[in-house]
């Protein structure tokens, strides 16, 4: 018995040192030793040396002076990697979708090509055709209340708004809790497409934004163009439309992929080149070409372009830009 219960504790220790020990120390060494950079994170550090992240972590980037990472349905959260999981047929992906495109969208054909579809889309909604129905607005709320419940839930000013807004109106309140006896104590988002009918009463031609801090009536502007092109685009079907690069629009499995396509680097170039053209005085084609040139240096294709189409790190471009142009105007994010 004795003989027994000795060999096991001998192959229980062997096995002990090997697979807790031994292994692990030796894949360490190894990693230390030919792969430094990334068994320690792929670290990316500023030209101070300080970490500002990871090659392989995407981070949000929203100035118009850097480039924009792919959506990320964790909103970058690397403890929260997950996809939207939104099929093509769930209109919350149609909705997000278009809310990216409206500003950027520009005319394929036509007297107006190359030009930005955002400003027809702004005149589309303050005009006057809407006698005896309600606004655009309010058309846009009861069509879609997932999308005016979600208003409220975008930022805590939108929900405290929406709330005064309650307490203003007891009577509509009251009238709510009597048609839905479960929800005696509305929060914000039950009562949004009841606030955005008012709303549209109240201040036709108007969309409630945030502006400095406070919600305020606007016409114009990329809330404007977000909200509201999906409904522009239905209502002018024929109207031929530059192609966006998929990857600009569509958020990748993990949420965190921290690369774009250089198609779709390119797209954005003319909007960078003009920011940074602006905030350091210089001539905007000259800007252009040199970071057309960075883009050029910057990208790389899987297996020598035998797996993928050749691609750049958003947060290595975006440090290479500071480093060349200096800080951006306002907020570094």
């Amino acid at each position: 018995m004795i003989r027994y219960v000795s060999k096991s504790l001998v192959l229980m220790v062997f096995a002990v040192g090997i697979c807790c020990l031994v292994y692990p120390l030796t894949l360490w060494a190894i990693g230390q030793t030919f792969f430094h950079d990334q068994a320690n994170g792929s670290l990316v550090r500023d030209a101070g040396g300080n970490i500002v992240g990871s090659r392989l972590i995407a981070q949000p980037f929203a100035k118009d002076e850097y480039f924009h990472p792919r959506p990320s349905a964790p909103s970058y959260d690397a403890s929260a990697s997950a996809p939207s999981n939104l099929a093509p047929s769930n209109y919350m992906l149609r909705a997000r979708v278009a809310s990216l495109i409206g500003p950027i969208a520009r005319y394929k054909a036509g007297a107006k090509a190359g030009q930005p579809v955002g400003p027809d889309v702004e005149a589309w909604f303050r005009q006057d055709r809407f006698q005896g129905e309600p606004h655009i607005v309010a058309q846009w709320a009861d069509a879609h209340n997932a999308l005016a419940q979600a208003w409220t839930k975008a930022d805590p000013a939108n929900a405290a708004f929406a709330l005064e807004w309650a307490k203003a109106h007891p009577d509509v309140v009251a009238q709510f809790v009597k048609d839905n006896p479960a929800t005696p104590e509305p929060a914000a988002a039950d009562l949004a497409v009841l606030f955005f009918d008012d709303w549209s009463t109240a201040h036709p031609g108007a969309f409630p934004s945030l502006v400095e801090k406070s919600i305020q009536p606007v016409q114009e502007g990329s809330d404007i163009q977000s909200t509201f092109f999906d409904m522009w685009r239905q209502d002018h079907p024929d109207v031929t439309l530059e192609d966006v690069p998929a990857d600009f629009v569509m958020a990748s499995g993990s949420g965190l992929d921290p690369h774009i396509t250089l198609e779709n680097a390119r797209f954005q170039l003319d909007r960078v080149a003009a920011a940074w053209a602006q905030d350091t005085k210089r001539d905007a084609g000259q800007v252009r070409a040199d970071i057309d040139q960075l883009l050029r240096q910057k990208a790389f294709a899987p297996g020598a372009g035998l797996f993928g189409v050749p691609m750049v790190n958003v947060l290595e471009l975006n440090l290479e830009l500071r480093a060349r142009f200096g800080e951006p105007a306002g907020s570094p994010s």
